[in-house]
């Protein structure tokens, strides 16, 4: 057993359990296009919407055009490109067509306001745009805003302003030669809030990306002959790092849907066969409950989730109502994103944990308030590092410095531990802990013992302000269509919830409500319960109170 404090916090590393893998030193467009040789005529895209496919030569030869057009219009290397569209083949041409000419795409959430996207740009210093007809209202309005050169807009219709994607695609040309240090040049600028502030610019370079690539082949065992669906949108990291990107790696199929609608994805699924997907918990939580899952025929093997913590009770019921595994994985957008995933075996013990280290990844926990490393389930902010993790934000180098130490290690803003073997839990985020009366209350717990009610479809746990207590836990609850009327009262919920944690963590005042806010990507939007919940603090009558 280690004696010094030294030996002591070198222990408490953990470590990855598999090999280190080997990481090329390459940029992103051949790495992805590896296969597209090899494979030639097979399907490497299918627009789930209409069926039009492109084979692995065609998205190739689609890049090469789409790149040379891009830069006959002034795209040059280092130069942004906004993405204010939805999920489709041209989202992942023109990503490969940037990284072929060493330029950089910033992702936009495409509901977000004329407002909200010209902060964006501006931030990002974008010098053009890539958007869809129907959105070209709002972008034509952020980029006059933001001071941007060129708008790309999907189609062939012309529209003032704008140039058709067509038109790109059009060009015979070959692309310019350009020379890129996958280790300095970046690849993606992507928006995250990190632990707290305004959404700041997140750098990824060409290494980071084909670092983590390469790390998730360790880990989630994608086959050629398998067809993948991506149902997030591809603003968000998780949907173009973790299945385009490991689908192309792999030589796979993949199908995309531009929106996502539960009865096309489940008959996209049936349609194509697809045997794996990445979910957020709430559909997988949809898999698990809904009736109509039962009148598809679903190939799924494997269910890769992440973005929020899964309820045990919704995962083993998923995996058992579709016989496939559910693969827990962890990151953020900061480590390109994967850091943690457990196996895909199913049934496995710990369908919670989020699992080991990925390959060439350390990570430790600490004590957030002193920074002293915790031993085994001990709960505190979760470190990490390796080749995966961001090159810091940008014009930000005073939250640069928050988050990365000078060793490297990177601050998730997450609360969780490891058990005795190095498997990692997470409990919840630094920043939206309740303080109840000094003791600390993860909302992830309570709302996972909730969604496990039968009478719960959905559910989201906030900080109330408390004269007494400071703050309580307080519960927003979406009831089931018919629940039984013994199990659906604010009382006999709350009894439900303290019957199981430590007196310090019962739901102490609980609402109904028809809908919990949540972001595209899954992520319950606990802001906009907060905002509402302190506007109603002054209100005579208060929720209802559990004492």
């Amino acid at each position: 057993m280690p004696g010094s404090v030294h030996e002591m916090e070198a222990y408490m590393i953990h470590r990855s359990p598999y090999p280190d893998v080997t990481i090329p030193d390459t940029a992103l467009a051949p790495f992805l296009l590896q296969h597209a040789g090899r494979l030639a005529e097979k399907p490497a895209l299918i627009e789930g919407e209409t069926g039009r496919t492109f084979t692995y030569a065609q998205l190739a030869d689609a890049t090469r055009r789409v790149a040379a057009g891009l830069a006959q219009r002034g795209i040059q290397k280092g130069d942004v490109l906004a993405f204010y569209c939805p999920n489709g083949p041209e989202y992942i041409i023109t990503l490969l067509a940037l990284w072929t000419l060493g330029a950089v795409p910033t992702t936009i959430n495409p509901l977000f306001t004329a407002r909200e996207l010209a902060y964006q740009l501006k931030d990002a210093r974008a010098s053009s745009l890539l958007t869809a007809p129907d959105l070209l209202d709002k972008a034509s309005e952020a980029a006059r805003d933001a001071g941007i050169r060129t708008i790309f807009l999907l189609g062939s219709d012309a529209a003032a302003g704008a140039i058709p994607f067509a038109a790109l695609l059009a060009e015979d040309a070959a692309p310019p030669d350009v020379a890129i240090a996958p280790r300095r040049d970046l690849a993606a600028l992507l928006y995250s809030s990190g632990t707290t502030g305004l959404p700041k610019g997140v750098m990824l370079t060409h290494a980071n990306i084909v670092a983590n690539i390469s790390q998730l082949h360790a880990i989630t065992h994608v086959a050629e002959d398998e067809t993948l669906m991506v149902a997030l949108p591809f603003f968000h990291i998780a949907a173009w790092v973790i299945f385009l990107h490991m689908g192309l790696t792999r030589g796979a199929t993949i199908v995309t849907m531009a929106r996502f609608d539960l009865a096309r994805f489940l008959q996209l699924s049936q349609d194509h066969h697809v045997t794996r997907t990445l979910l957020v918990p709430p559909l997988v939580l949809a898999l698990a409950k809904q009736p109509r899952v039962d009148d598809y025929r679903l190939s799924y093997r494997v269910i890769e989730t992440g973005a929020a913590p899964l309820a045990e009770s919704v995962a083993r019921t998923c995996e058992t109502r579709l016989g496939c595994a559910i693969q827990q994985l962890y990151g953020l957008t900061e480590t390109s994103p994967i850091t943690h995933g457990n196996t895909e075996a199913p049934g496995k013990p710990d369908v919670i944990s989020v699992g080991h280290c990925v390959p060439n990844t350390e990570c430790k926990v600490i004590d957030p308030a002193s920074g002293a490393a915790l031993g085994p389930n001990q709960q505190g902010e979760l470190l990490v590092r390796g080749p995966q993790i961001m090159l810091g934000y940008l014009n930000n180098p005073e939250a640069t410095t928050r988050a990365i130490e000078p060793d490297g290690w990177f601050h998730t803003g997450d609360i969780g531990y490891a058990d005795e073997s190095g498997a990692f839990f997470i409990v919840d985020r630094v920043k939206e802990l309740i303080k109840y009366k000094g003791y600390q209350v993860a909302p992830a717990e309570l709302e996972a013992l909730l969604l496990a009610h039968p009478a719960i479809a959905d559910a989201a746990v906030i900080p109330s302000p408390d004269e007494e207590a400071g703050e309580v836990p307080k519960a927003f609850v979406v009831l089931k269509a018919a629940p039984a009327p013994e199990d659906a009262s604010p009382d006999s919920l709350m009894a439900y919830v303290a019957a199981r944690v430590a007196p310090h963590k019962k739901i102490r005042r609980l609402e109904f409500t028809d809908q919990i806010p949540k972001t595209a990507s899954g992520k319950i939007l606990r802001r906009i319960l907060v905002e509402r919940e302190r506007a109603a603090v002054s209100a005579p009558e208060r929720p209802t109170v559990n004492p």
